[in-house]
C-alpha cells in the first residue's frame, strides 16, 4: 500500500492541492466566486476539448466565453447547449460547408460543467460537496481495488481499469457518498442518486479515455502534474453531475 503512494507521490500532492482549492471555494459558499471558479475549470476544459476534437477557430471560444457570461443570469443554464445547438445547426443549413464537429465541444465538456452550475444553483453547496465525494471515492476506490485485487478487464478502450476496480469503486463510493448525500436528501434517494452517480462517473472516465484514444494522445493536457489536463481530471464529474441533476429532479 506504501509503494502505491510513493509511486504516484506527483499525482497525490496535486489532488491535496486541488482538493484545498475546491474547500476554500465550497467554504467560500458564493454564486458569483462558484461561477467565476467553474467557469475558469469550463475554458480549460473547452481548450483541451479543441485539440481533441483537433479543431480550430478563435470564434469559438468567444461563443464559448459568452454561453458561460449568459448561464450567471440565466435562471435554466441546461437549456443553453440546446440554444447552441439551433444556431450550431441553423448556420449548419445556412453556409452549407459549416464545419458540424464545431459543436462537438458544446456537447463535451460544455453541457457537463453546465450541469455543475445547476447543481450548485438548485441544490446548494451540500449537493456539490457530495458529487465531490461520490466520484472522488469511485476513482479512488477503484484505483486501490484495482492495483490490490484486480484481474479482469474492464473495456479495451482503458486496459489498465479492471472490472473488480470498477466494481469496488462503485461499492465504496455509494456506501460512503450516501452518507453525505443524507445532508440534501433522504437516506433511499441518496443511495440511488450516488449509486447512480457513481456509474455514471466511470463511463464518464471511460469516455475521456476514447476520446484520448480517437487523438492518439496519452493525457487531454499538462495543466496538472500526475493527472494530465483538466479534462484528465474531471472526466468523471461531467457525467456524474449531469446524472446527479436528472435523478434528483426525478425524485425529488
Amino acid at each position: 500500500m506504501t509503494k502505491l503512494f510513493t509511486e504516484y507521490q506527483e499525482r497525490w500532492l496535486t489532488g491535496i492541492g486541488l482538493l484545498a482549492l475546491v474547500g476554500f471555494i465550497g467554504w467560500v459558499d458564493n454564486f458569483f466566486v462558484m461561477w467565476a471558479f467553474l467557469g475558469t475549470i469550463y475554458m480549460f476544459a473547452f481548450y483541451e476539448a479543441m485539440k481533441l476534437f483537433k479543431l480550430t477557430g478563435p470564434s469559438m471560444y468567444v461563443w464559448a466565453a459568452l454561453l458561460w457570461f449568459v448561464a450567471y443570469f440565466y435562471p435554466n443554464p441546461d437549456d443553453l447547449f440546446f440554444f447552441m445547438a439551433v444556431i450550431f445547426a441553423s448556420s449548419l443549413a445556412y453556409f452549407h460547408n459549416f464545419d458540424k464537429r464545431l459543436l462537438l465541444p458544446f456537447l463535451y465538456p460544455v453541457s457537463g460543467i453546465l450541469f455543475f452550475l445547476i447543481l450548485y444553483q438548485d441544490f446548494g453547496i451540500a449537493s456539490m460537496f457530495w458529487l465531490l465525494v461520490t466520484v472522488a471515492l469511485t476513482d479512488v476506490g477503484a484505483f486501490f481495488t484495482g492495483k490490490t485485487i484486480g484481474k479482469t478487464k474492464f473495456s479495451d478502450t482503458s486496459p489498465n481499469k479492471t472490472l473488480e476496480g470498477v466494481f469496488g469503486g462503485i461499492i465504496i463510493a455509494t456506501l460512503a457518498g450516501s452518507f453525505t448525500g443524507l445532508f440534501v436528501v433522504e437516506w433511499w434517494i441518496a443511495i440511488i442518486v450516488t449509486l447512480l452517480t457513481s456509474v455514471a462517473s466511470v463511463f464518464g472516465d471511460l469516455f475521456e479515455s476514447y476520446l484520448k484514444r480517437e487523438a492518439g494522445v496519452k493525457d487531454s493536457g499538462d495543466l496538472l502534474p500526475g493527472h494530465g489536463g483538466i479534462l484528465d481530471r474531471i472526466d468523471g464529474y461531467l457525467f456524474g453531475a449531469v446524472i446527479m441533476v436528472i435523478a434528483l429532479r426525478s425524485l425529488l
